[in-house]
């Protein structure tokens, strides 16, 4: 499998975002950390919180969840601690729900260019997806910032989740690729994680494709969305050549012009070409961390 990462690096530099391209850049290790964190502070509000679009379908000023799934994974690449990444945890402390979990989103007073399952999220109730994705999001911060692992916020929100993951009937195709995505962040501090991982790799068929329901025509769910990083327990739930045919699927999806695509819907132009940027960057990311590049 090959994978030309400067017509990727070209491709940045003609399409994305600038945090992303200071990501990308990161990844491949010759990045400015400085300047990535000023990337990122474009988007954060006096609250502590993130917004204005770092949540490509959530263009709204205001401080979401989403937004921090985001800042979290910017704070990951960036690799050394920030206060930044501890005032992210004190908004999500505040604004937390009873039991850990955080609402999908949060009232929007400005939906222009917004998502309608953003828009419409009930701010009462606690989500499993969201809460678990900013969790996983969060452990990649933890394992070199101490601050951030250590924070009452994330101890609070791990077990939200744990609980919610045992607790849960049926799981919707995110939720289960968040789900897991989590129990391998966790699973050296949670000794429940790899049961958990257990019982929900049972509802994945052999081929680890899950369809979304309600998703764009095509849109799947699939092995690497389950198992992103190999070393934890959910590598376990597929047979290494499906891991590797996936990767191979992965660097063949490398467009003409350097950079990936994603298989869902947008909601505005500008998530549109966005969300190649951020696709350009995950793939780089995984492709780099499971040892094809």
């Amino acid at each position: 499998m090959t994978v030309d990462l400067t017509a990727a690096v070209g491709f940045m530099a003609g399409h994305a975002r600038t945090l992303d391209r200071h990501r990308l850049n990161l990844i491949l290790g010759q990045g400015d950390r400085a300047a990535a964190c000023a990337a990122v502070d474009g988007y954060r509000n006096p609250d502590g919180g993130y917004g204005w679009g770092l949540e490509p379908d959530l263009r709204s000023a205001t401080s979401q969840p989403g937004g921090a799934l985001h800042a979290f994974e910017a704070f990951a690449d960036i690799g050394t601690p920030t206060p930044r990444a501890v005032e992210l945890c004190d908004w999500l402390q505040t604004n937390s729900l009873a039991g850990g979990g955080l609402p999908f989103a949060f009232p929007i007073a400005d939906p222009a260019g917004c998502a309608p399952f953003w828009v419409s999220a009930d701010p009462s109730a606690p989500s499993l997806q969201i809460t678990s994705i900013v969790c996983a999001a969060a452990a990649r911060v933890a394992e070199f910032d101490e601050a951030v692992a250590e924070h009452p916020w994330f101890a609070s929100a791990v077990r939200y989740c744990l609980d919610a993951i045992d607790g849960a009937d049926s799981l919707h195709a995110l939720e289960l690729a968040f789900a897991l995505q989590f129990l391998d962040a966790v699973h050296r501090n949670s000794p429940e994680a790899s049961s958990l991982v257990s019982t929900l790799g049972s509802r994945i068929p052999a081929d680890g494709l899950v369809h979304v329901d309600g998703g764009a025509e095509g849109e799947f769910m699939r092995p690497l969305d389950f198992s992103p990083l190999p070393g934890g327990p959910t590598r376990a739930l597929f047979d290494a050549a499906v891991i590797d045919s996936e990767l191979s699927a992965l660097a063949a999806r490398q467009h003409d012009d350097g950079g990936w695509a994603v298989d869902f819907d947008s909601y505005s132009p500008a998530a549109a070409l966005e969300w190649r940027g951020h696709a350009t960057v995950q793939a780089v990311w995984l492709l780099k961390r499971n040892g094809v590049i």
